[in-house]
């Protein structure tokens, strides 16, 4: 977990954000791009948001002509990438594989992290998210969100769950579950989400949500019970799990959420031929299968739509932050 005093000390190591009327002129974009494109991802290599932005890159790379090469720069909930991207010049060659759990959770755990999503970011759009499952031991005896939830109420604070980490979507999903439900059970944080998946398998924790990628095969193998999904609407891989919304909690949504972002004053027209290209990408038959494949579903937005999806999503993280208490220690 990263505590507030490291996270200072890397923003400190980064420098500050130059103010926005300071920075170098940028091209307009006639001849964009003529050189390689560094696409960053927040997170260590390996992940969901890896391999989405591993995929969008390849294909990228063809409609732009240039290659597009991933770069990882990990730490505190993602907001160390944001706040590279975010000082970095707005010339169309840096741009952020972004997901919601930065731009929309993160800021709110670090009021200090050195930039602001809404302000210090250009949308290119939306691309994609990848559902989580709300996965229990086969040996509690609980086969849906009701018998969950009942149970939870027989026992308060004597049912635990994993999370990956404080802020992270698995903990807020979890969070907002536990909201909704009006129930008690105790949280036991680990280093990752590998470890919290550990957890649950070995009988550490009773419950977690768990990400597709990763609770498809448990799913497949009976490991765990997956009780409910976090999606508006059924995984089309395993259509039988009901949504947590239609199992009695009404409204209930949460899923990794990908973006791509820009540095703060990127021309419109590269803005444009990166959205283009975006697009182009998100058609593409074989794409689009391998998102599948991984429980990925596109939701390929415009630069225009995301100022208001993001302030709804950021509003209502933020509530759930808030009435939870929840802190980055």
């Amino acid at each position: 977990m990263t505590t507030r005093r490291q996270f200072a000390t890397t923003l400190l190591g980064l420098g500050t954000l130059p103010a926005l009327g300071l920075r170098p002129a940028a091209a307009q974009g006639t001849d964009y791009p003529n050189r390689p494109v560094t696409l960053v991802v927040a997170w260590a290599p390996g992940g969901s948001t890896d391999f989405v932005a591993r995929l969008l890159a390849q294909r990228m790379s063809q409609d732009l002509g240039q290659q597009v090469v991933v770069e990882n720069r990990a730490g505190a909930s993602g907001t160390i990438g944001h706040v590279y991207v975010a000082r970095a010049r707005p010339d169309g060659y840096t741009l952020l594989l972004g997901v919601n759990s930065t731009y929309a959770m993160a800021t709110h755990l670090f009021p200090q992290k050195g930039y602001d999503d809404a302000k210090s970011f250009t949308p290119i759009g939306r691309i994609a998210e990848t559902p989580i499952f709300l996965c229990v031991r086969p040996q509690l005896g609980v086969t849906d969100v009701a018998g969950l939830i009942a149970m939870a109420k027989k026992q308060p604070g004597k049912l635990s769950y994993a999370s990956s980490g404080a802020g992270s979507s698995a903990h807020l999903a979890t969070e907002l579950f536990l909201k909704m439900a009006d129930i008690d059970v105790l949280n036991v944080t680990y280093r990752g989400g590998a470890p919290a998946v550990s957890a649950l398998l070995s009988g550490e924790v009773q419950m977690a949500f768990v990400d597709a990628v990763t609770a498809l095969p448990l799913i497949e193998a009976k490991s765990v019970n997956a009780i409910g999904v976090s999606s508006k609407e059924r995984n089309p891989l395993v259509p039988s799990i009901p949504t947590i919304a239609e199992s009695g909690l009404p409204g209930f949504e949460c899923s990794s959420q990908f973006a791509l972002l820009a540095p703060a004053g990127t021309p419109e027209p590269i803005v444009r031929k990166l959205h283009a290209a975006l697009v182009s990408t998100m058609k593409d038959a074989n794409v689009l299968e391998r998102l599948r494949q991984a429980s990925n579903f596109p939701t390929v937005g415009t630069p225009e739509e995301f100022p208001a999806y993001l302030a709804a999503e950021s509003g209502k993280w933020g509530e759930v932050i808030r009435s939870r208490g929840i802190t980055v220690e």
